[in-house]
């Protein structure tokens, strides 16, 4: 989902998960586009690395700034940025070190569709226009049914 809505790739704590690499593998292979993932043990020492080496840090959260008051001021940045998104019982140095601790809703939520409305938001709805290079299949959008095209990679799709 994250790469559909154009994240470039996922840090993830915990150990070494080979089934969902392949699964990532399989989607960008059919699919298109590039997407990577890194397995890590220690996800506040990643947001303090990042944001020494100049980064952004967004955090997903029911208790911050109300997204639609702040989306403006993410989108229009030029640093790089991650999101962070937690599960319960965040503890407290993620808020502290997020330079946007952002509420998606204030009500217990999924962290994936908080992660959807995020970039939904930040973006502006233009990852819903994103065509990636070296697609095998594309959807053709119709009413009814499903349509979907095997394209040829010797031709340049879209």
């Amino acid at each position: 989902m994250a790469r559909s809505f154009g994240a470039e790739g996922a840090y993830i704590a915990g150990s070494k998960d080979d089934a969902l690499r392949g699964s990532i593998k399989r989607v960008v292979g059919s699919w298109g586009g590039s997407f990577w993932i890194e397995f890590i043990n220690n996800p506040l020492r990643l947001v303090k690395e990042w944001k020494s080496s100049g980064g952004k840090v967004a955090h997903l959260t029911m208790y911050g700034m109300q997204i639609m008051c702040i989306k403006d001021e993410i989108a229009s940045l030029d640093e790089d940025l991650l999101v962070v998104i937690g599960g319960e019982k965040v503890p407290f140095e993620y808020y502290s070190s997020a330079d946007f601790n952002v509420a998606i809703g204030n009500q217990p939520h999924s962290e994936v569709a908080a992660l959807a409305i995020f970039l939904d938001r930040v973006t502006c709805g233009r990852w819903e226009n994103t065509h990636f290079k070296n697609a095998q299949i594309r959807i053709i959008p119709s009413e009814k049914g499903k349509n979907v095209e095997q394209l040829d990679l010797k031709k340049k799709p879209f």
